[in-house]
This record gives structure tokens, sequence and C-alpha cells, in this order.
């Protein structure tokens, strides 16, 4: 029995800034995300809900802010009962696929998922996770990425491409 549903693909990339991508007038060559953009839905005005990979993919997949989730950094498990977007797609009648890195920490896999293609990169234990209780290290990463965060002149990638 055929389905008149429409196909649902969801990009999730780490530090992907429009003004890379040519259907944003970036002067990278993107012909089949130029498609899918010319065919699909582009937002044109997506936020970052928090500065971290994790927290920020939990949001998107559950539609909660981070710190509703209890998502402060990478190591945060993502708790299996918080319904994601799979759920819901799930309950419609769509066959989900996850593939690439999520940052899942803790037994959940899948959160709502039918499959995925492959592990995660990361361990999936708490080992990473920090303790609140424990005297921490004062960090040698000083943000600075996030405070000068902007379009880059000038990049290590860039001079090896033109090497």
């Amino acid at each position: 029995m055929p389905h008149n549903r429409p196909n649902i693909l969801l990009i999730q990339a780490d530090q992907l800034k429009p003004q890379v991508l040519s259907s944003y007038g970036g002067l990278a060559v993107t012909p089949y995300l130029d498609q899918l953009a010319d065919q699909g839905v582009v937002f044109e005005n997506a936020y970052c809900n928090f500065p971290l990979c994790a927290p920020s993919r939990f949001s998107m997949l559950s539609g909660m802010l981070p710190s509703r989730i209890g998502a402060f950094d990478n190591g945060a498990e993502y708790l299996a009962q918080i319904p994601t977007v799979a759920h819901y797609l799930r309950l419609a009648g769509y066959r989900t696929c996850l593939s690439g890195k999520q940052h899942f920490v803790g037994p959940d896999m899948l959160h709502g998922f039918h499959e995925r293609l492959v592990p995660e990169l990361y361990p999936t234990d708490f080992s990473w996770t920090p303790s609140w209780d424990e005297v921490r290290m004062i960090s040698n990463n000083n943000s600075s990425g996030v405070t000068r965060a902007g379009i880059c002149a000038r990049s290590v990638q860039m001079d090896h491409d033109e090497a």
C-alpha cells in the first residue's frame, strides 16, 4: 500500500555555518545540498540552543531546552524517557534511521529511532561525565572559539586545500 506522506531528512552537522553553503551564497560547491534546499524546507533563522554538540542535538531532537532535560555538557545522559522527534515519527508510521554521532550517554542508543547505522564514536558510558563533587581543574579551554565566532577569513583547512 503506497503512502502519500513526504520523506523527511533531518541533517544536523557540527559547526556548519550557512555561509559555506552555495544555497546561502557561499563559495563552496554543494550541488546535492542545494538540491535538497530547493526541494525542501530551509531554516532561515535557526539558532543553536547551546554552544556544545550534545546538549544542542538533544534540544533539537526533543524540542526542549537543554536546561529542561538536564543536558549541560557532552557527558550528560540523555534520558530514555524523554521523547524525541523519532518517537513521534514512529507513531505516525515512519521508519526512522540514525546515522552519525550523537553523543548519547547511557543505555539507550536509539532514542526512538528504528535503527542506527554506525556506533557512537565516543564512550557511551559515564566515564566522561564530570563529577560535581570533585574539585575541578581550571581548563585550558578559554572558550575563545565562542567569543571570536564569525566568518573565518583563513583556516588551516583552507591552507591545506590550497597547498
